[in-house]
């Protein structure tokens, strides 16, 4: 059960990872307000502990950053008394975003709002080198390349993590006809919104999506992520099938 004193802690969280936007324009300040508010994976990560505290995180297709901005604040807030919910894990204090984006126009808001804050890469989420990370975020991307450019990237990625790292890639379900169909209609809508092309997509079913991981050296694990949405969305927690392994071997002994 939510606390009201958990809500508005999370309130304060999200004002102040929206406030740098207003810099970059109102249409940036308006959608990072609105992501940030409605989304619920961005609260499920700092809730549930995807994120450890001092993670090395890449953002492939970070938009204009918000992810870079949400975890900027946990570091400003979560030490001052009562700013961090009594029944979320451990601040992710100390975190670090590298974002790839495709779209220029995205990059140059989050460089707007958040000047040296992260580390913002234009380019190819399929040709631009990784760093090494402990963390790997992926949201609604994956679907605009077709599916062997999706497996080189999870394939790059797998390469990308370092020992212990984790992939949370969320995905939309297409075996959900309607839900599916819901968010692909949403997103040419807001992607016309942000002043880019629509793109063809290229979805797959859960079962498909776990398959693939699971080829590609992953174990994955589904947690809905659509909550107070239409969509179909699902957030895929993935590791290495060594790491995975090891984790399981540890708890047996």
């Amino acid at each position: 059960m939510t606390r009201p004193a958990d809500d508005a802690a999370w309130r304060r969280l999200l004002d102040a990872a929206s406030a740098p936007y207003r810099g970059a324009g109102q249409f940036a300040w308006r959608f990072a307000r609105g992501k940030l508010g409605m989304d619920p994976v961005f609260r499920h990560l700092l809730a549930t502990g995807l994120l450890p505290p001092g993670a090395r995180v890449l953002d492939i297709g970070c938009g204009q950053g918000l992810l870079a901005s949400l975890l900027h604040e946990v570091d400003r807030l979560a030490p001052q008394p009562g700013a961090w919910p009594v029944g979320w894990a451990p601040a992710p204090r100390g975190a670090h975003v590298t974002g790839i984006e495709l779209m220029q126009r995205d990059v140059d808001r989050a460089r707007a709002a958040l000047g040296s804050i992260g580390s913002f890469i234009c380019g190819d989420m399929c040709t631009t080198p990784y760093p090494p990370v402990d963390a790997v975020v992926i949201l609604d991307v994956l679907h605009y390349v077709d599916h062997a450019e999706q497996d080189k990237v999870l394939t790059r990625v797998r390469e990308a993590l370092r020992p212990g790292g984790r992939l949370l890639l969320r995905i939309g379900d297409m075996q959900s006809r309607r839900g599916f169909a819901v968010s692909q209609w949403v997103d040419r809508v807001v992607t016309r919104v942000r002043g880019h092309q629509v793109a063809p997509t290229f979805g797959r079913s859960l079962a498909e999506w776990i398959a693939t991981l699971q080829r590609l050296g992953f174990r994955a694990q589904a947690q809905p992520m659509s909550q107070g949405t239409p969509f179909a969305n699902v957030l895929l927690v993935a590791e290495t099938a060594t790491v995975a392994s090891a984790s399981v071997s540890a708890q047996a002994a």
